[in-house]
């Protein structure tokens, strides 16, 4: 199953939709649709992943309300085996943010992320990763170039539920926040997949990442998750 935080390094065909609650002190951020969206699969080792734009919404009146950047994402499964050579999956993919977004719900340039993931089976347990780096297309003395470190494990319980443990970590060596690292501990549940008609599935979940370090730009951040695997 799709991890809810972590990019799966499987290639996977559906309609995705999050909503993520965002806390931080006494303030909520609401988005809606989290950067996912179509991900279609149009060739046996490519996937390409388009979002429509998030809706944001602001408890704080200071902050607008409005659309987010619109997100791509381009995967390539450089290897893979099943469980009876090996059960793994390795991929390359290079996810994309275009700043079309409305007042300040996104960034003010483009970015790219170039990323390797990593899968593994052992029968009902697996384990998932995402090692990256984000590279602003302009203002990179100020954001800096931060790298990525992701990892899930997750267990298949009674053949249609994964509960998870994710590691969600950013790392800063450059920028306003050179040398400040952030670390998010995620546990979570995903549900699924059930049949709904010929190849069309569903699937449901949610969970929060918890800032388990001092500098954190949330302290919390709850997800609810909707796919349409087919």
């Amino acid at each position: 199953m799709a991890p809810l935080f972590t990019v799966t390094p499987r290639l996977v065909q559906q309609f995705r939709y999050d909503v993520g609650w965002q806390k931080q002190h006494n303030a909520t951020t609401i988005n809606y649709g989290g950067g996912k969206g179509l991900e279609i699969v149009p060739t046996e080792h490519t996937e390409v992943l388009i979002s429509a734009p998030p809706y944001v919404t602001h408890s704080s009146p200071q902050l607008h309300d409005g659309f987010g950047d619109v997100a791509f994402v381009f995967k390539y499964r450089v290897s893979a085996a099943n469980e009876r050579k090996g059960n793994y999956v390795v991929t390359a993919f290079l996810s994309t943010t275009i700043p079309t977004a409305s007042y300040s719900n996104g960034g003010a340039h483009a970015a790219f992320s170039p990323n390797l993931a990593l899968g593994k089976g052992w029968g009902n347990f697996d384990v998932q990763g995402t090692a990256g780096i984000t590279l602003p297309a302009g203002d990179v003395e100020t954001l800096g170039t931060p790298v990525g470190l992701n990892a899930t494990l997750q267990y298949k319980i009674l053949g249609k539920l994964w509960p998870e443990v994710e590691v969600n970590s950013t790392f800063w060596a450059n920028g306003n926040n050179a040398g400040k690292k952030q670390v998010f501990l995620s546990p979570g549940l995903v549900a699924g997949k059930f049949h709904l008609r010929k190849r069309i599935g569903f699937a449901i979940g949610g969970g929060v990442q918890i800032a388990a370090t001092r500098f954190h730009a949330y302290g919390h951040n709850w997800l609810f998750s909707v796919r349409f695997p087919f």
